[in-house]
């Protein structure tokens, strides 16, 4: 099978897919998509860890919005921007380059013995493998963030947030929230890769009614955009007791059962839970947006199948091949 994108845009470099080039396109756009997704949020995040943290004080989105804005200002509001900026980026980079990665890796391991209805156990064990690597990467700049936005006298940011981090807890205090990271992030991953994929493959099949080579790039796009949605609306409402333990234990002494004990069973399901989904929901679909709208725009298929857009190639093939060569 022929794995190159032969783009039908004359003069440029063709890109193979699966090739280490095509993974760090996967790998640039997630750091693209994930970090200025996440960047533009940051004041709804600063509400969002603060509500966690101090619920009596911030009980509500508008009165705690009008709280912020009394005691911190605007420059109050936008604290954390840089962990978000900097950690969710990487955090991306890992999650969609990785996931790309292992996804071919296992179904090329599993040719052989491969079927269609092994799809979702592939989405599985790629997404969460991509996931629990990228949250390695996260870690330390979240607890920053988490401090930061929680503690106002605490630092201003990453610059001087992770020398004042490291000199109180050391290297292991980045990593005290990486259980409950993981126990929020992983299966977030992994609803968010997988619903995605299947969420895709529904639309085409029984909304659209049309294969995605037939459809044009915009209605391509409009897919990845309401897969995208669903997938972080589902991933959201399942992580929601652990963002609330993340939040707890990066701003107090304890483990994770003191934790749930003092947030309580409820708490860790309701708390926060509409501001999550207002904030999740739509960084989700911009995130998957601009990643499939850069992967277009260098002449990649869009997400959601696991041949990687290969079938949708292989057309584009035969129509770049008919183009006569012009030499620049």
């Amino acid at each position: 099978m022929d794995q190159t994108w032969q783009k039908c845009v004359l003069g440029r470099e063709s890109i193979h897919v699966f090739s280490a080039k095509y993974y760090a396109a996967c790998a640039a756009g997630g750091m693209l998509s994930a970090g200025t997704t996440h960047f533009l949020v940051t004041p709804f995040d600063m509400l969002k860890v603060n509500m966690q943290v101090n619920p009596l004080k911030y009980r509500s989105i508008l009165t705690g919005l009008e709280v912020l804005w009394k005691e911190q200002g605007v420059a109050g509001l936008w604290k954390g921007w840089s962990g978000k900026l900097c950690g969710y980026g990487t955090q991306g980079a890992c999650r969609f380059g990785l996931y790309e990665y292992f996804k071919k890796q296992i179904r090329d391991n599993a040719e052989s013995s491969y079927m269609p209805s092994n799809r979702t156990a592939t989405y599985v064990a790629a997404s969460a493998s991509a996931g629990i690597i990228a949250d390695v990467a996260l870690c330390p700049f979240e607890a920053v963030k988490v401090r930061v936005q929680a503690q106002p006298l605490f630092a201003k940011g990453l610059v001087d947030g992770f020398p004042k981090f490291y000199s109180s807890e050391g290297i292991f205090g980045f990593y005290k929230g990486l259980l409950p990271l993981w126990a929020r992030s992983t299966p977030f991953t992994i609803l968010m890769f997988s619903s995605f994929e299947h969420s895709v493959d529904l639309l085409y099949s029984h909304v659209i009614k049309r294969p995605k080579i037939k459809c044009s790039k915009g209605t391509q796009l409009g897919v990845t955009c309401a897969a995208g949605y669903f997938s972080g609306m589902v991933g959201t409402i399942i992580t929601n007791p652990a963002d609330n333990v993340i939040s707890y234990l990066n701003n107090n002494d304890g483990t994770v059962l003191q934790a749930v004990k003092q947030i309580g069973l409820v708490g860790l399901f309701t708390r926060s839970l509409p501001l999550r989904i207002m904030l999740v929901g739509p960084v989700v679909t911009m995130q998957w947006f601009i990643y499939d709208l850069l992967k277009v725009s260098i002449g990649l298929p869009t997400s959601g199948d696991l041949d990687g857009g290969i079938s949708e190639q292989n057309e584009d093939n035969k129509v770049c091949n008919l183009l006569p060569h012009i030499d620049h």
